[in-house]
């Protein structure tokens, strides 16, 4: 009877831990602050991988913007010295004379070595046409010197066809004294005026 008393109480305690024992196993690990699971840390990493691409090309659109600007301002500095060279190579074919002994229509070296450079320059502008105007010192007539003027352009024109422009791009026209650069009346001056001006028509 005392063994039964024993045998008894103890398979009450047995079998109420087989049915506390399943539902312990069954609970859910707690979660904790500051603690994740795998497929959080996965979409954590996936999540800061995709901002560092977006940042990326981000600074690259900025970067690629800044060059497109600096190509176009490089772009149009250069246009705009393109143009301001050819004014100025323009300016110095207009202003640069062929000068001519007194009483002459001889081209000296220094006289053809300004026809090459103007020859280069039309060969350059095929688009334009030029007058050459022939001048001359006040000493003797006004007939005379009209005569002179026109035989001094028509000097430095067939100097510039035999260097290959076409003679119909260039016409002559004399002007004689009637056009001094130099009004002066001393030999600084003649030499000045004895002359062969170049202008340029479109």
């Amino acid at each position: 009877m005392k063994q039964k008393n024993r045998i008894f109480p103890a398979l009450i305690i047995f079998i109420a831990f087989i049915m506390v024992f399943p539902s312990c196993a069954k609970k859910k690990i707690p979660s904790y602050p500051g603690t994740t699971t795998s497929a959080e840390d996965e979409a954590r990493r996936k999540a800061e991988e995709e901002a560092r691409q977006r940042e990326l090309e981000r600074q690259r659109a900025i970067e690629e913007e800044s060059l497109r600007e600096e190509s176009l301002k490089q772009a149009s500095l250069s246009k705009e010295m393109e143009k301001e060279r050819k004014l100025t190579e323009r300016a110095m074919f207009e202003n640069e004379d062929v000068h001519f002994q007194f009483d002459s229509i001889t081209l000296s070296p220094e006289a053809q070595e300004i026809l090459r450079k103007k020859a280069r320059w039309l060969r350059e502008n095929p688009r334009y046409y030029v007058t050459i105007e022939g001048h001359c010192d006040n000493r003797g007539t006004n007939e005379y010197n009209l005569a002179l003027g026109d035989r001094r352009a028509h000097s430095a024109r067939m100097f510039l066809v035999d260097l290959g422009i076409d003679e119909s791009r260039m016409q002559t026209i004399s002007y004689g004294e009637e056009r001094p650069l130099d009004p002066g009346e001393n030999e600084e001056a003649w030499a000045k005026n004895r002359r062969a001006h170049f202008v340029i028509n479109k």
